[in-house]
This record gives structure tokens, C-alpha cells and sequence, in this order.
């Protein structure tokens, strides 16, 4: 390093502190980069890349941008998963003895953004952590910093658990040890997408122990010390606007896996990836962004309490019946700006004058909301109304202290009012009417001179000064005015006077600035007291804001509230509808069906062609109990339901290209997932299981899983197949039921009606749906006769088989040798599995060793 020159060996030094992150180095006007930083970030950045001379006999790679515009730049990179450390100039240059010092001064990561440029108005930016214990539980720990929320849970079953838990949220990056499991730190990175960070120190500093006043284990105190950490060593400043740790008890929440909520597409779409086409696209009627955040967490997490249920349908009904005061509040609530992160920028210390006018609108607006909430009858929305603080006392000093239009930065003046300050008032006045003096010079000297363009100016090096244009110089009288500066087509002068009242105005002005510098940052101190009230707050007008847009959509869609028993599993909703794509049909009127299965079915077996509607009928139930129990009204005519602790879905087919698993797999694996967690009180939506291997093989699986869901877990389960075969377990299984989607043959066309009606389907249509693809006409008029030809095949072989089953009996009822022998297989065939004790293992794994004993029993 001796080498390299001394701000080079500075460089150097820092930046072997921050090795994960782009080092933003101030240099000037710039922040520079350098070596490997610089190859890297002119091309993510595609600004050009220069050198250096570093002092060691090389030219060092270089680039940097404009100090001014750098947050675009800090962005781009964010985006993109990149860690930007800030480095900063700490001491004046003009005090330093050699190279001046810098600093880290904030590490700047895609979990830790406060800029609102960076931010998405409507959607948390957590950061998380992961921490895993000896016993295989894990903790996952949340902090949204531009809101201070933070909250902690405990997941007993494992990493996938673990993993299932944080994909319920929107996480940006995920901080973990450094000895965390490779494997596991590949799927963050690899599969999930997530930035990776490490830390290992997990001690709560005395400072923040209130923050985990309500927390008792150990283990979530350890997980969010990691977490807490990290994020005080990467902002350097302090965190008051932290809020206490909740403790997430998953228990009160219906459980929603990766796989559900992806199948699902309850916040957006599986082909797009967007917000359109989402359940969240449809019932999101909010108003603010932080309702809008507050709509995704309820949609993440439905509720298992009836009580809290119930509490949230009350409040949705009373606005739902009052639309002119519902429009009233709504056309209020606009004015409400984002209350939740402007606390967060408050305490965090990057709030800026204008911040605090939309704070200072959007406290004034909540009295007229008040007044709002006053005209609404239901008993429900007279406790939300109790619940507000309007903070006046807040509002007053924001009224006083603020001026109207204050500029971006804080450090120009123009940001407190007039009359709030004595000090400032008399500088102000002073200024202004030094500034008055001068427009009065220019019209004495013009008049005294006869030079009508004579003007007096000013800059920052000469100060205040009169010009006169060359061609007027004749007109002076010799010695008037004092020479001050040359121009190509002008001279500048002054005069005793004009410095003296220079003098006075400068003075005036550099200590207005500097007055209303300290004075903004008081002000501020102040509304940093207010912060944890600010919070609650928020909260407050954000349910509100959600409960008013559950009465909107229901008023809009025609919803209606669902009813709920907690001593019964029976499932009744007339005439239920799917809540997105009765939306999105274009042309037609979408088809509501009738869903019920009361405590004597627990399993619809599902047949139909494709296209008919069978998918649909499987997910609008699972939406409309995620609807219901997040505290929204539903779809449908009326709607009498269980509270579903789970919802496991597996419908769709899709490689997971990542891990490099195919379709049949990725089947397998969820179907696993499901009958591995499933309880009675759970939903199960099975969708064509056993699609990705020989028909037999298929078959086979599938009536496996149907019986296994009936014989031991007893959940609610939508199951729909194309094996037709598997209709027969209505007679086997005394809690299945066979329903299909009715569809007609007219003039050797398919037409689909997409109702539900009990019993099996009769055909598949599966040539009529490839006819309605416009397949070439030759391959539809091949495909028919080689169906005709197949199905008299099997029609013979049906034949046969039942032939040779009737000389298989008689061969039997003699007694011959070969029969006894058959017996004897048979026999030891059931001891084999009587050994095999396969419902204790996983259905998987019983498959597997079914699969080996035939083999052995055939050779």
C-alpha cells in the first residue's frame, strides 16, 4: 500500500471494510470509484469508465458521478441487489493537515432505502433475518426502517417453514450468520432472490431494550439482535423511531405456503408477475399508500379468531350502508399523505421542510375526518372514531413554525414563517430593506448619470456592484465611482455606500439563514417527540382507509358478508363467483355455482373437459375464505363457513427451472407439502395429480392421495382429475362425492356451460377442445378415428379381461396346485405390508416401498 499515494492508501483502507458494497468516495463534487468498483459499476451504471494515476506506477480504473444527481445512481444499483457504503468528507478542508478524513457515513442496502425515489409508495421495503438453532427451529425477523416497524416469530417445522414464512412479506434482504448452512444461503440468493448479509453479533444494546420489553424467548430476543444490529452498524445514527417488537404469533393466522399464495395469485399474477389480474388488484379500493400497505399485510395474514373476524365485518357493514358519507371520507382521506414513513424520515433524520408541510396538510384534515366518522350510525365505526388522536397541538406548531413554500434543501433559508421568530424577523427586515435601498440607488444613479441601462448587480466573489455598458462610460464624470472589475462589453464599479449597505444586507442574510438552519432543526426535534403518536395514528387511518375500500368493493361487486360457526366444517355458498376473472371476462357473464359440503363430504372429486371451468370452481373457494377471513365481504349470494387454519393449493403446471426439477416433481413435492401439514380444519386444492408420468403410474397416485386425505386427514379438498376411473370411489369412500362440469355436444361442437352438478362426467372433449384451438382439420379428422379405433381396443380388452376373470374363478374353485401357490403369495403379500407399517411414513414414502415390494413379489 506505501506505493499508492496517501488519498489513494485512505481509499484503500476504507474500502477494505466495506468489500460487499460499491465504496462512493467524495471527492469534491464527485463521488468516485475505483479498481474493481469501477469496472462494475460503469457497466451497470453505463457511465464511462477513466483512470488514474494511484501513485504505484499503474493507472488505476475510475469513474464517479455528480454528488448532485448520485441518488439515481444509488438506485440503479440498489435495484439491482448492490450495497452503495457513502463516504463522506468529515472535517473542513481548509482545518486538514494533509489528506482530509472521510468517513462511511451510511451503508446504503436493498433493505435498508429511507429515499422516497427508491421506494414503491404502496408496499413495505423489509429487511428480515434468519437465525437457526440447534433443535432444526428457526426465528424470522422483520424491519421496515422507513416505517420503524419491526416484529419477530418463532417456526418450529424446519427451513422450508422458515422459507414459507418469509415469502409472506415483501423482503428486500435477508441478514444471516456467517456460519449459516451453504445450502440454505444458496436458495436465498439463487432461487428466492434475495441480497444476502451477514452478521454475527446478536446482543440488544441497552439503548434498545425496551424495544423488546414484550418478548420473552430467548431465541426471537437473539434473532432480532441480529437483525438490530446490522442495521445500526450499516445507518450509523440514531433509530428512534423504532417501534416494540410484536411478537408474530403464526397460530392466529391462517397459514398460506409459497406454493398457495403463488397459485393463488393473491398479489400477482403467475404469467405477468404485476399487480394486474391479481386478487389484490380487484379489492384494493384504498385511498392512502399506507392503507394500501396495511390491505397487503391483512391479505398475507388472514385471521383464525371469529371474535376479530366478526369485529372487521361489522366495521366494513357500517360503512358499506352509508355511501354519501363513505364518498365524503374517501375525498378526505386523498389529502392524507403518507403519515407512517414521514414519522419514520422525522426520527430518522432526512426529513426535509417540505416533509413537514404534508404532515402539517395532512393533520389538518383529520378533524374533517372526525366529523365524518361522527355521521356514521354503526356502533363499530364509533370505536374507530374514539381511537383518533388529532395531535393539534402538533398541527398548531407545524402552522406557526413552517413557511407555505419552503425549498427542497434546509439549508437555503426560506423555510420558517414569518412572525414565528423575533431574531429572525429583524434580520429579515434588515435584508429586505437593504434590498430596497439598492433598487432605489439604481433609479438615483440612472437618473443622476442619464444612463437609462446603468444597473446595480450583484454576485457571490465581487458582491453588490453598478454596471455601466462601455459605450455609456463617456458619461461619467471622472473619479464618480470606484473601478471594481472589467468586462468584454462592460465595467463594474462601486462606492463607500454600496459596501457599507452591502455589508449590511450580506450580514443580514448569511445570519437569517443560518437562524432558520437552527430553527428548522428545533422545530424538528420538536415533531421528533411526536413520532410514536404519529405511528398510532397511521395505523388508525390506514384501517380505515382498508375497511372503507372492503365497502367499496362490496357496494361495487355486489359482496356479501359471510357467517361463520366454529362448531361445524360445513362449507354452503350460494352461488359463489371467482372474484378476478368474473372481472375480467370480456363479452360474457360469468357463471356462479353453488359450493356445499357439510361434515358427511370432505372430498369433491372433480371431472370435466379442460377449459370448462374446473380450476376456477377450485380457486374461488380457497379466495373467497382468504376474502372472508382477512375481513372482507365475498362473492357470492350468501355464504355460511368454516375458519380454515390452512389452505394448500396445487394447481398449474410449471418446472421450477432453478432447482432444475420437472413439472412431476415440483406435483410431487407440493402434494407432499399438503398432506404433511394438513389438518381437518384445512383446505387441500389438488388440481390433475399424476399428469407427469404413464397413465397407470398416475392413476395410481392419484386415487392414493384421494384415499389418504379421506382415511387420515379428514380436510376439505377440491380434487380435480381426468382419470374418469377414479369416480368409482364414490362407492368406496363414504365422505367423496362426485361433482363435474357440465358441458354439451352441439352439431359435433363443445359448448361449455361452467356449471357444477353432481355426479361424474361423462366424456373428456378432449379432441373438441383441440378442435376449438383450431388444430389443422386433417389432424382433428385422424385424432377421432384413432379415438374410435382405441376405444373399440379397449372395448375388446374389457372383454377378454372379464372372460378371463370368470375361468380365473372356476380355475380357483378347483383347488389346482397353482391356485393354492397364488394364495400363498397373496398371503405373504398382506403380511409384507401389515410389517411395513406404512401409515407411519409419508405418502411419498409408502409409494416408494409399495413400488419395491411389487417388484419382489413379481420376480
Amino acid at each position: 500500500m506505501a506505493n499508492y499515494t496517501p488519498m489513494m492508501q485512505q481509499y484503500l483502507k476504507i474500502k477494505s471494510q466495506q468489500k460487499d458494497a460499491f465504496l462512493f468516495f467524495r471527492l469534491g463534487d464527485f463521488y468516485e470509484m475505483f479498481f474493481e468498483d469501477a469496472l462494475t459499476a460503469s457497466k451497470e451504471l453505463e457511465i464511462t469508465l477513466t483512470s488514474r494515476d494511484g501513485g504505484a506506477d499503474e493507472r488505476i480504473p475510475m469513474c464517479g458521478v455528480p454528488y448532485h444527481s448520485a441518488e439515481n445512481y444509488i438506485k440503479q444499483l440498489v435495484e439491482k441487489g448492490y450495497k452503495v457504503a457513502i463516504c463522506e468528507q468529515v472535517e473542513d478542508p481548509k482545518q486538514a493537515k494533509g489528506v482530509v478524513k472521510r468517513e462511511v457515513v451510511q451503508m446504503i442496502t436493498p433493505g435498508t432505502v429511507m429515499e422516497g425515489s427508491m421506494l414503491d409508495e404502496k408496499e413495505n421495503n423489509y429487511i428480515a433475518s434468519l437465525s437457526k438453532f440447534e433443535d432444526g427451529t428457526y426465528t424470522v425477523s422483520y424491519n421496515d426502517l422507513t416505517t420503524g416497524e419491526n416484529s419477530v416469530a418463532l417456526v418450529a417445522d424446519g427451513f422450508d417453514a422458515a422459507i414459507g414464512e418469509l415469502y409472506s412479506r415483501p423482503v428486500k434482504e435477508v441478514v444471516v450468520s456467517s456460519d449459516f448452512p451453504a445450502e440454505q444461503q444458496e436458495m436465498l440468493k439463487e432461487r428466492l432472490g434475495y441480497t444476502v448479509s451477514y452478521q454475527d453479533e446478536t446482543t440488544i444494546e441497552e439503548a434498545f431494550v425496551d424495544l423488546v420489553a414484550d418478548v420473552h424467548q430467548d431465541k426471537l430476543k437473539i434473532g432480532f439482535g441480529r437483525l438490530l444490529q446490522y442495521i445500526q452498524q450499516t445507518q450509523k445514527r440514531t433509530l428512534d423511531h423504532l417501534q416494540p417488537v410484536k411478537v408474530i404469533e403464526l397460530k392466529q393466522y391462517m397459514t398460506l405456503d409459497m406454493y398457495s399464495k403463488r397459485n393463488l395469485e393473491l398479489l400477482e399474477t403467475l404469467r405477468k408477475g404485476g399487480k394486474s389480474g391479481s386478487l389484490l388488484s380487484i379489492v384494493d379500493q384504498t385511498i392512502t399508500s399506507m392503507g394500501a400497505r396495511m390491505l397487503k399485510k391483512w391479505m398475507e395474514r388472514p385471521l383464525l379468531s371469529k371474535n376479530a373476524i366478526d369485529t372487521r365485518h361489522s366495521q366494513v357493514e357500517g360503512f358499506l350502508h352509508q355511501f354519501l358519507e363513505r364518498e365524503t371520507l374517501r375525498e378526505q382521506l386523498t389529502s392524507v399523505y403518507d403519515l407512517e414513513r414521514l414519522a419514520g424520515r422525522v426520527a430518522y433524520g432526512n426529513v426535509n421542510a417540505r416533509d413537514l408541510i404534508q404532515l402539517r396538510n395532512s393533520l389538518r384534515k383529520i378533524p374533517e375526518i372526525l366529523e365524518t366518522l361522527r355521521e356514521f350510525t354503526h356502533p363499530s365505526i364509533e370505536e374507530l372514531y374514539h381511537s383518533i388522536d388529532p395531535l393539534h397541538e402538533l398541527k398548531e406548531l407545524l402552522e406557526a413554525s413552517i413557511a407555505d413554500d419552503p425549498p427542497m434543501t434546509i439549508k437555503e433559508g426560506g423555510l420558517i414563517r414569518d412572525g414565528f421568530h423575533d431574531q429572525l424577523d429583524e434580520y429579515r427586515d434588515a435584508s429586505k430593506n437593504g434590498k430596497q435601498w439598492i433598487a432605489e440607488l439604481e433609479q438615483k444613479e440612472r437618473k443622476a448619470t442619464g444612463i437609462k441601462s446603468l444597473k446595480v448587480g450583484y454576485n457571490r466573489v465581487f458582491g453588490y456592484y453598478i454596471e455601466v455598458t462601455k459605450a455609456n462610460l463617456r458619461l461619467l464624470p471622472e473619479g464618480m465611482y470606484e473601478r471594481k472589475q472589467t468586462l468584454t462589453n462592460a465595467e463594474r464599479f462601486i462606492t463607500p455606500e454600496l459596501k457599507e449597505k452591502e455589508s449590511i444586507i450580506l450580514e443580514a442574510q448569511e445570519k437569517s439563514v443560518d437562524l432558520e438552519y437552527e430553527l428548522f432543526l428545533e422545530v424538528r426535534d420538536q415533531v421528533k417527540t411526536y413520532v410514536q403518536k404519529l405511528q398510532y395514528l397511521a395505523d388508525q387511518i390506514s384501517r380505515i382507509d382498508v375497511l372503507q375500500g372492503f365497502a367499496q368493493t362490496a357496494e361495487t361487486n355486489s359482496y356479501v358478508r359471510p357467517t361463520y360457526k366454529e362448531d361445524t366444517r360445513t362449507v354452503d355458498i350460494k352461488q359463489g363467483r371467482h372474484p378476478v376473472v368474473e372481472k375480467v371476462l370480456k363479452g360474457d357473464t360469468f357463471v356462479p355455482n353453488d359450493i356445499y359440503m357439510n361434515d358427511e363430504t370432505d372430498v369433491l372429486l372433480i371431472t370435466g373437459p379442460n377449459m370448462s371451468g374446473k380450476s376456477t370452481y377450485m380457486r374461488q373457494l380457497a379466495l373467497t375464505a382468504i376474502l372472508g377471513q382477512m375481513g372482507s365481504f365475498v362473492p357470492c349470494d350468501s355464504a355460511n363457513l368454516p375458519i380454515f387454519d390452512q389452505i394448500f393449493t396445487r394447481i398449474g403446471a410449471a418446472d421450477d427451472l432453478v432447482s432444475g426439477q420437472s413439472t412431476f416433481m415440483v406435483e410431487m413435492l407440493e402434494a407432499n407439502h399438503a398432506l404433511a401439514h394438513a389438518t381437518e380444519n384445512s383446505m387441500i386444492l389438488l388440481d390433475e395429480i399424476g399428469r407427469g408420468t404413464s397413465t397407470y403410474d398416475g392413476m395410481a397416485l392419484a386415487q392414493a392421495i384421494v384415499e389418504h386425505i379421506h382415511e387420515h386427514i379428514r380436510a376439505k379438498t377440491l380434487f380435480s382429475t381426468h382419470y374418469h376411473e377414479l369416480t368409482s370411489l364414490e362407492g368406496e369412500l363414504e365422505r367423496l362425492k362426485n361433482v363435474h362440469v357440465r358441458a354439451e355436444e352441439y352439431e359435433g361442437n363443445v359448448v361449455f356451460l361452467h356449471q357444477i352438478k353432481e355426479g361424474p362426467a361423462d366424456e373428456s372433449y378432449g379432441i373438441h377442445v383441440a378442435k376449438l384451438a383450431d388444430l389443422p382439420k386433417p389432424l382433428i379428422t385422424r385424432a377421432t378415428e384413432l379415438l374410435d379405433q382405441l376405444e373399440g381396443a379397449y372395448s375388446s380388452a374389457e372383454a377378454a379381461a372379464s372372460a378371463e376373470e370368470e375361468q380365473l374363478s372356476l380355475f380357483i374353485e378347483e383347488e389346482s396346485p397353482k391356485a393354492r401357490k397364488a394364495e400363498r403369495s397373496a398371503s405373504q403379500f398382506e403380511q409384507h405390508i401389515q410389517n411395513l407399517n406404512l401409515l407411519e411414513m409419508t405418502p411419498m414414502d409408502a409409494m416408494n416401498e409399495l413400488y419395491q415390494l411389487q417388484k419382489k413379489m413379481k420376480s
